[in-house]
């Protein structure tokens, strides 16, 4: 335990694999980066070991990374689950590093990334590495996701566009979808490849992140997992997205409690995206797109927000957005 040393974005395969030490052993390295969610971690850890003992052939390890949580998570942790291999970071190092630390400690021939805010249904981790071992090609794989309701959960999408951007921004999708699939549509006993898994749980081979490199810690929270699936295609690899293994996600639990502050981060990943992916050019006309997106947005939330607070509060958001756009 104790806080980490601040860690670095692997510039080669061959400072990963000093990083990430010898031959897997293990089937299996699960890894948690949680942030004031005790409840719902405990939860989710309760449903590991179910899956774990209910599979016992999966030889897997479970990580959790403490992102300095001020609540009892920590001691939870230490209380009810001591199997679990325990980070306590005592600063909030993000996300993307969070992960980092434990991926750099493991032993699994497989990663798996996982919010705290889920729950594990049977079946569905061995289904997951099944599935990757049978398919070399494929580079990472997710689940479907279920909401708390048992309706389906968007857990996959295109890879972002400064166009789809643009047709998401403008809530173009419901007359034409281009930047979601639609999930709901599609057969749900047979694997789909997609181009992006979202981040709350995500199965990668570790063969592949030495290949690849670490998620980039530039990423504090958000769009962490779509540059890592942007790289995965660019390197030829497939994603699936394997709905015959099942997850539950509650959602947000953490970046809930600091929208405002979440909202810009969201944005200024999605704008490193872009800097990175389509250069200065790239970066330009998405803080263009954004421009256009909240000066439509904040007349009519203004006008909606007696009659509709929810309206209110987004215009208010944007309007936060609009006056942040320079300094992103």
């Amino acid at each position: 335990m104790g806080n980490e040393p601040t860690a670095t974005f692997p510039d080669s395969a061959e400072g990963l694999q000093k990083g990430l030490g010898t031959m897997p052993e293990l089937d299996l390295s699960i890894i948690i980066v949680s942030w004031n969610t005790c409840d719902l971690l405990a939860q989710c850890l309760a449903s590991i070991l179910n899956e774990t003992n209910r599979s016992p052939h999966l030889n897997a390890e479970t990580w959790v990374v403490d992102n300095s949580s001020t609540d009892d998570s920590v001691q939870m942790l230490l209380q009810q689950f001591p199997w679990v291999r325990l980070i306590a970071n005592r600063v909030n190092v993000g996300f993307a590093q969070a992960n980092n630390q434990a991926i750099r400690r493991s032993l699994g021939r497989h990663v798996l990334l996982l919010n705290p805010d889920t729950e594990v249904l049977p079946g569905a981790l061995q289904t997951l590495v099944d599935f990757i071992q049978r398919h070399p090609e494929a580079g990472a794989v997710g689940p479907l996701i279920l909401n708390p309701d048992s309706t389906l959960q968007s857990s996959c999408n295109p890879m972002p566009t400064l166009w789809r951007e643009f047709w998401r921004l403008m809530c173009l999708d419901s007359l034409l979808p281009q930047s979601v699939y639609r999930e709901e549509h599609w057969d749900l006993t047979v694997a789909h490849e997609v181009e992006v898994i979202q981040g709350n749980c995500l199965l990668i081979q570790r063969e592949v992140i030495l290949a690849i490199g670490l998620l980039d810690e530039r990423y504090f929270m958000f769009t962490e997992e779509v540059d890592l699936c942007y790289r995965l295609l660019q390197q030829r690899w497939s994603i699936y997205w394997l709905p015959t293994a099942r997850i539950i996600h509650y959602g947000g639990q953490s970046t809930r409690r600091v929208t405002r502050e979440m909202f810009m981060e969201l944005y200024r990943s999605k704008l490193l995206f872009f800097r990175k992916t389509r250069g200065r050019w790239g970066s330009l006309m998405y803080k263009f797109i954004l421009l256009l997106a909240t000066l439509s947005r904040i007349p009519i939330g203004l006008m909606n927000a007696k009659r509709q607070p929810h309206a209110g509060q987004r215009a208010s958001l944007y309007l936060e957005l609009l006056r942040g756009l320079p300094s992103l």
